[in-house]
């Protein structure tokens, strides 16, 4: 037990140290002003919140400690904040500076730019609740564009196979011993990466790549503030709303499986996963709050990881992608239209499934089930259809 307590003691090393040469307005771009409080500010505040954070090293120019420890932490009342460093010459130095300020009861460590405001405590959380099984955790996104390589003369020479890159970025989270002896290798040998994963490549430890956000963007120039700005804007909505639709065909062979419930019955729905219909179009309606896409867009029918995937585990990436966002499900409102077989005996326990899974009360999960009178697919016992609404508050319930 004392072990564990041990392993739940995370420090976070923010990097703050850089002159922002691109960003041009003659001030660090850390301490620029979005929506009435610095940047560092509004990334300090993500780590303040973050409950598995035990404290906050910020590393800093030399000239910047005074204002750092008065205007940023006091002002603000920025609690975990426990040292300020003074940053090196590179940014890897700067990381080198903040692990030499680790506590020695430390066992987790993760580095942040403090540049990236929109990282939300949860997944600061979720990045710390994984770490110990998986060593090193890097989060990223995949590549949307296609990625060429140039030579000196500006010309293309060659196109690279974008399915397997990943655009990086930060946290990066990992056990204290890996990072600093990965740091501690790369002074010895005078190498500098760009960041703290490649060090940890370097030293043959594995890194998973965990799926982050496109908001989480790091402010370097004026437009990444522009754009840094119109997510603060959109966030500050502390409610959205998603309605979500899903239909599948009845067929012969296959189970039919509706709100994570398996029923008795002859024909099951037809999908590449378990087609559980409901929980399809619940994750639709999340996805359609956020402004995210659909279940098609990030669980094609083309990839064989979702083959008969049970959807209990899709609602729960979809959930994930909420709390990247910063939102969690407040309630979930679905209508299931179908004559055959009746659901009433299944409902209940349909609706511990998914609140279990979206970690909210039961009572804020309302499923209901209806006929088609006869008409249509539905009344032909050709497929099932439902209908969903779904609200997403600002935050998320962590249990």
């Amino acid at each position: 037990m004392d072990k564990e307590k041990r392993l739940l003691k995370a420090t976070a090393v923010i990097l703050a140290a850089g002159v922002g040469k691109r960003m041009g307005m003659g001030v660090s771009k850390q301490y620029l002003t979005m929506g009435k409080k610095p940047i560092l500010v509004h990334t300090l505040e993500k780590f303040e919140k973050a409950s598995l954070i035990s404290d906050v090293i910020i590393v800093v120019s030399e000239e910047d400690v005074s204002y750092v420890k008065e205007e940023i932490c006091g002002k603000h009342k920025l609690a975990k904040v426990t040292k300020v460093a003074i940053g090196g010459k590179e940014r890897q130095d700067s990381v080198r500076k903040g692990l030499q300020c680790l506590d020695g009861d430390t066992d987790i460590v993760m580095t942040h730019d403090g540049v990236r405001p929109f990282i939300s405590p949860e997944y600061i959380d979720l990045l710390i609740r994984n770490v110990s099984e998986k060593g090193a955790i890097t989060l990223g996104v995949p590549v949307k564009d296609t990625i060429k390589s140039i030579g000196y003369d500006g010309c293309i020479t060659n196109t690279l196979d974008r399915s397997s890159l990943w655009l990086t970025q930060t946290p990066q989270v990992f056990l204290r011993h890996i990072i600093c002896d990965a740091h501690e290798h790369a002074h010895q040998e005078g190498i500098y990466e760009t960041d703290d994963a490649a060090l940890v490549e370097r030293m043959g430890v594995p890194v998973v790549m965990m799926q982050g956000s496109s908001q989480n963007i790091k402010i370097t120039t004026p437009e990444d503030l522009d754009m840094g700005t119109y997510i603060l804007k959109q966030r500050s909505n502390k409610m959205k709303i998603g309605i979500g639709y899903d239909s599948h065909r009845l067929v012969k062979g296959r189970a039919l499986i509706i709100g994570g419930v398996e029923i008795p019955n002859d024909l099951g729905l037809l999908g590449h996963s378990d087609a559980d219909v409901l929980l399809h179009a619940i994750c639709d309606a999340i996805l359609g709050a956020l402004g995210d896409g659909d279940i098609g867009r990030h669980f094609p029918d083309t990839d064989m990881t979702y083959k008969d995937i049970s959807s209990l585990k899709l609602l729960q990436m979809v959930k994930e992608r909420a709390a990247v966002q910063g939102f969690s499900v407040g309630n979930v409102d679905a209508t299931v239209i179908v004559d055959k077989p009746k659901l009433r005996s299944y409902i209940t326990k349909m609706i511990l499934n998914i609140s279990q899974i979206l970690e909210i009360d039961p009572s804020m999960v309302n499923i209901k089930a209806t006929t088609n009178e006869g008409m249509g697919f539905v009344g032909r016992n050709e497929g099932i259809a439902v209908f969903s609404v779904v609200s997403l508050e600002e935050g998320m319930k962590c249990k």
